[in-house]
């Protein structure tokens, strides 16, 4: 079949699908898959047909494989129809996407909240259809929003049909929506399409072309064509190719003596436009302006090789593998004279400049380098760090001198290492020709970056790092390379990252000596991480004002830098100066830029939100991470996420899990000197076994990260068991140690460093108190604190403890108050073993049971599909499949359910459901 001048033969299970597609009340997506040239497009004409009968809008894209680099040009046309009706937030958004305007860069899920909020898409009088052709070539960035969009059209009025090749891998694989298989003609229907276009042909022609063909209807219609202007025929084999060559480049074959009949002049019109993604078949409208529109080519349109339009009237490709065989047959001349004029046509646009640029040039130039680099940086900042790579590399090669292509490998290189492409890091490192450069500070940024976040490696890496810090603080002005800080900066600062994980006082003595002796080659703000991420109770307790200055300006800094900032900002528990933008971009980052600040991100955020209380969302976070460590070979993040999902069992009541991960962690960590990670698998053991009762393995854990009565140098975790090493030294019979403890947390001045530790030191002063009113006075204090309410669990923990002395000495009545808070706090975070210790200190003092619970409040009905299926045993990665959801939306329907249910646990959920009677309308 063909989509303009032949009518559709065959096709009759698809042709229904997408009748019926057509025909439902409610918006779906529907992704059409199937080789190139089966007729893909020509269903995308036939829905059109349909949608217009029904008095839908049509609006359409095609993804072109010239700008499958440029971050959302494939949404920008799309949505350009569109965006004079998207004001307020929504228009904020797309401006910052599309480089309009300075702005942190937004996630797939804000862009296609976005898209979803447009009031054209809302409209119910003439509801849209969105036709998206050749959806392989579109820009990852376009191609997560527009999957995210077709995932949530169910009970809306827009429709969303997507045409994509099979032998091209792409974004469209793992996108999740429902798929219409699009196979060779059988046959017959390849026979019946064959006689309609060529009555006459010869009868021994049409047994090569059926036979050659193999049911392609594009090698249907052109074969004839092709083989009648070659005297004697064919060979067999001249379609077929030899074998393992892919359909697409024997079928374009069929364009090539086309092509050549043409003059030069206008061969050179078609590469122009097929190198601009001109063309675009199917009637998509390019935004005006950004294109080269092709013109005076009445030749190629008598031939076959272009069409008219019919909507605007511009020439168009008549197939894309029309463009592929332009490009093809032109000379490496021919094409860098085509990108040097596209790069004048677009002198306006920095990326589209860039990306022309780089392909016209064929020797050193310095100024189209430093467009390359600047491009780079613009890509970075809207979460394309692959695409910075890439140009990176290109400006590198284009480098006129031998510093300057050190330099930007060694950015391409760095830039690579944080997209999650350690390998790609370490041969961009590897590629700098100059000498020594198998250990220029590149070479050992790429290869200590790998070693340590793949394989935990401290110790090698440790003093590969620091000899080259040397090296380039020994060398001097004249013998470092252009702007060394840079690079020296970047190796300062993974330094600092080793001695953290490492977390050995030794390590980090001899990290900050190194320090010492670097006076103004260190920036301020690598100083900042030095105090924060060692010790911050030594060295970090007057860093609180710089790094609010420094979150002031985030989103300002490249993805890793905002990080960064949010590490040091969680050692002075004050994520919430970081935390804000850190959710608004780590969605984007994980997507198609820098995976591994993404992924310290999610940390961060699985921190923030297990301080806040908001376990579930916690622990979806937390699994999200770990599944991106465990895909991308960080298999240190991958035990960092354990460990805090360990931490998160810890307190939910669930010591096994809780042991399970703590020895998977230790058992990877321990050998390799990990004391980070030992602290954390320490930590979160503890706090299991306190849950538990289990008092003396609680003890014998905390004091595993520090001795009662001080807190070991460099131990990160030992301010944060403050409270379940007192607690567990109480209630084991060791109180003179207990009060040891919460008074050398006085002395060592930790209320000044933190707010958290500001809470736990009171508190713990209260609960080792021998004076009644000592302890009252600093029970109030921690109560009373700004930030208490920031801390929950610890909050609570302080009150039950304090509910408890207080019916000992004044009695019951004295008690209720605090350990009524205390229980209601435990029970609404799913604290199961905190809640039943509470209502048990609570029914000791004579306070009756609780009236029952009020009647839950109706479910959605989303949320009660969702609770069902939980219900059922289904992990939210399951549901999310079957309902086409991510799973952090299905852990944010199950957060709503709960309350409204009455419950705090998933394993309450089908109890609370056979008891729920009013379930709301969707």
């Amino acid at each position: 079949m063909e989509a303009n001048t032949t009518a559709m033969v065959g096709r009759e299970a698809q042709r229904a699908e997408l009748a019926e597609f057509m025909r439902s009340a409610t918006g779906r997506a529907l992704v059409l898959r199937g080789e190139a040239g089966v007729g893909k497009s020509a269903l995308l004409e036939h829905a059109v047909a349909l949608a217009g009968q029904e008095g839908r809008v049509v609006l359409r894209a095609a993804g072109v494989e010239a700008e499958s680099a440029l971050p959302y040009a494939g949404l920008h046309q799309f949505l350009h129809p569109l965006l004079a009706g998207a004001d307020g937030e929504s228009r904020t958004v797309f401006d910052t996407a599309f480089g309009g305007a300075p702005g942190e860069p937004p996630s797939a899920m804000a862009l296609g909240m976005a898209v979803l909020g447009l009031p054209a898409l809302t409209r119910a009088e003439r509801p849209p259809l969105l036709v998206l052709d050749d959806a392989q070539w579109l820009d990852d960035a376009s191609a997560d929003v527009c999957a995210f969009v077709g995932r949530r059209l169910a009970g809306g009025p827009v429709k969303l049909l997507v045409a994509v090749r099979t032998d091209t891998a792409s974004r469209w694989d793992t996108a999740a929506l429902p798929e219409l298989p699009v196979p060779a003609l059988p046959d017959e229907d390849a026979a019946r399409l064959l006689d309609h276009r060529y009555p006459d042909l010869d009868r021994r022609l049409r047994r090569v072309v059926l036979a050659q063909a193999r049911g392609n209807p594009l090698a249907l219609l052109e074969l004839p064509a092709h083989l009648g202007d070659r005297a004697g025929g064919l060979p067999a084999e001249d379609l077929a190719g030899p074998h393992g060559v892919p359909l697409s480049r024997r079928l374009q074959r069929l364009f090539d003596t086309r092509i050549a009949a043409l003059d030069e002049r206008e061969r050179a019109e078609l590469l122009r436009g097929a190198l601009d993604g001109a063309g675009t078949p199917g009637g998509a409208d390019a935004v005006p302006g950004t294109r080269y529109a092709m013109r005076d080519a009445d030749a190629a349109v008598a031939c076959g090789l272009l069409d008219i339009g019919p909507a605007t009237g511009d020439l168009v490709f008549r197939h894309p593998l029309v463009r592929s065989a332009v490009v093809q047959t032109a000379t490496a001349h021919q094409r860098r004279t085509a990108h040097l004029a596209l790069a004048r046509l677009h002198r306006g646009n920095l990326e589209r400049r860039a990306t022309h640029l780089a392909a016209a040039t064929a020797g050193p130039d310095e100024e189209v380098a430093a467009v390359l680099e600047e491009a780079a940086a613009s890509a970075t900042r809207r979460g394309g760090a692959l695409t910075a790579v890439t140009w990176l590399t290109r400006a590198a090669e284009l480098s006129e001198s031998p510093a300057g292509r050190s330099r930007r490998l060694a950015d391409a290189a760095f830039v690579a290492g944080h997209a999650a492409r350690p390998g790609q890091a370490r041969r961009l490192a590897r590629a700098d020709p100059a000498p020594g450069s198998a250990q220029s500070p590149a070479a050992v940024l790429a290869s200590a970056y790998q070693a340590l976040y793949q394989d935990g490696d401290v110790r090698s890496t440790r003093h590969q790092v620091s000899a080259a810090i040397e090296r380039l603080r020994d060398a001097g002005p004249a013998g470092r390379r252009a702007e060394p800080d840079e690079v020296l900066n970047r190796l300062v600062v993974l330094l600092l990252a080793i001695s953290q994980y490492a977390g050995d006082r030794a390590g980090w003595e001899s990290t900050r000596a190194l320090l010492a002796t670097m006076d103004g080659l260190v920036t301020e703000r690598a100083r900042l991480y030095a105090a924060t991420w060692s010790d911050v109770n030594r060295h970090g307790a007057d860093r609180a004002e710089p790094l609010r200055r420094a979150a002031a300006r985030i989103p300002e800094l490249e993805p890793w830098e905002a990080a960064r900032l949010g590490v040091a900002a969680y050692h002075l528990d004050l994520l919430d100066t970081c935390g804000p933008h850190l959710r608004r971009i780590v969605d984007h980052e994980v997507e198609t830029g820098a995976v591994a600040a993404g992924m310290v991100m999610l940390h961060l955020i699985t921190l923030d939100e297990t301080a806040a209380g908001a376990w579930d969302a916690a622990e979806l976070t937390g699994q999200r991470v770990l599944d991106l460590a465990v895909e991308h070979g960080h298999h240190l993040f991958a035990a960092q996420s354990r460990a805090y999902l360990a931490q998160l069992a810890a307190l939910r009541g669930r010591a096994g899990r809780a042991r399970d991960l703590c020895a998977e962690v230790d058992a990877w960590a321990r050998p390799r000197g990990l004391g980070f990670l030992t602290q954390l698998a320490d930590a979160a053991a503890a706090t299991a076994a306190l849950g538990a009762g289990d008092h003396e393995t609680a003890y014998l854990h905390a004091v595993r990260i520090t001795p009662p009565g001080t807190f070991r140098p460099y131990a990160y975790q030992a301010p944060r068991t403050l409270l379940d090493l007192v607690e567990a030294a109480r209630h084991t019979g060791r109180a003179e140690e207990a009060r040891a403890h919460a008074l050398a947390a006085r002395d060592a001045g930790l209320p000044a460093v933190s707010p958290r530790q500001a809470l736990t030191t009171y508190g713990a002063l209260a609960m080792t108190a021998e004076d009644e009113g000592e302890a009252a006075a600093m029970f109030a204090r921690a109560e009373s604190h700004p930030d208490a309410a920031r801390f929950p669990f610890e909050l609570a923990r302080i009150r039950l403890a304090h509910g408890s002395r207080l019916g000992r000495v004044q009695g019951p009545d004295a008690a209720r108050r605090q350990l009524a808070l205390a229980a209601e706090t435990f029970e609404r975070l799913g604290a199961a073993d905190w809640t039943e210790r509470a209502r048990a200190a609570l029914r000791a003092t004579g306070e009756p049971s609780r009236a029952s619970a009020p009647h839950p409040s109706p479910l959605t009905w989303q949320e009660r599909r969702i609770a069902d299926l939980a219900a059922s045993g289904l992990t939210n990665k399951e549901i999310g499949r079957r309902m086409h959801l991510s799973p952090r939306t299905v852990g944010s329907h199950l957060y709503r359910a709960f309350p409204k249910l009455g419950i705090t646990t998933r394993a309450a959920l089908r109890d609370a459901l056979t008891r729920t009677e009013a379930v709301s309308p969707a």
